[in-house]
C-alpha cells in the first residue's frame, strides 16, 4: 500500500475540515482555525487570527478542494480557484539556496502557517502526488482521500459506502429508463 507523504496528510486534513455530509466546519471561526493549526503543529502566534486572514484560509481550502474534485472528473469552479490563487499571491514562499520552499523571514506566525499549507500543496503538485489526493466523487460526501490504487483510478473515499450509493443510483436510473422504454414500446401502435 502506498503511504501518503507528510504533505499529503496535512493537505488532506486541511481539506477535510469541512464535512459536506454533516454540514460541519472544523475551522468555521478564527478561534477554531487557530486550534486546528496548533493541533497540526503549525504556528499560530500569540494573538488571535484576524477575520480577513481567516477568510484567506477558507479561500485556500476551497481552491484546494476544487482541485481535488478535478482529480475525479469534476469541473472546478474558476471563481474558487481564482480566489485561492489571490490568497497564494498575497502569501508567497521563498526558495532557499538549497532549493527548498520556505515562508519568508519575519512573516507573522498566523500567515506563516498559511504559507506552510501552500508549500505542502506545492510539494504534492511538483512531485505528481497531488493526483493521488482526491475529493470523493459522491457529491453528498466530498471527503478528501489518498488514492492507494495502483493506477490512481479510485473515485470514492469508500467503495462500500459512497461507491455503493453511486452504483445503486445508476442501477435504479437504468431500471426506470428500461421500464419507461418498455412502457413506451407496449403502448405504441404503429
Amino acid at each position: 500500500m502506498l503511504e501518503p507523504p507528510a504533505s499529503a496528510v496535512l493537505v488532506e486534513a486541511f481539506a477535510n475540515t469541512v464535512d459536506v455530509e454533516e454540514g460541519s466546519d472544523e475551522i468555521a471561526t478564527p478561534a477554531a482555525l487557530a486550534d486546528w493549526l496548533r493541533s497540526h503543529g503549525l504556528p499560530t502566534g500569540d494573538g488571535g487570527l484576524p477575520a480577513g486572514l481567516h477568510a484567506s484560509y477558507l479561500a485556500l481550502r476551497a481552491g484546494i478542494r476544487e482541485e481535488l474534485g478535478a482529480h475525479v472528473g469534476d469541473t472546478p469552479d474558476p471563481d474558487l480557484l481564482a480566489a485561492a490563487d489571490r490568497v497564494l499571491a498575497e502569501h508567497p514562499a521563498v526558495i532557499t539556496a538549497r532549493g527548498a520552499l520556505t515562508p519568508p523571514a519575519g512573516l507573522p506566525a498566523q500567515r506563516r502557517a498559511l504559507v506552510l499549507l501552500a508549500i505542502a500543496w506545492s510539494e504534492l503538485v511538483t512531485t505528481g502526488d497531488a493526483a493521488r489526493l482526491k475529493r470523493c466523487a459522491e457529491h453528498t460526501c466530498g471527503w478528501a482521500f489518498w488514492d492507494v490504487s495502483k493506477n490512481r483510478s479510485r473515485r470514492w473515499c469508500s467503495m462500500r459506502v459512497c461507491g455503493n450509493r453511486n452504483k445503486s443510483r445508476s442501477y435504479a436510473s437504468r431500471r426506470r429508463s428500461d421500464s419507461a422504454d418498455s412502457t413506451d414500446s407496449a403502448g405504441s401502435t404503429d
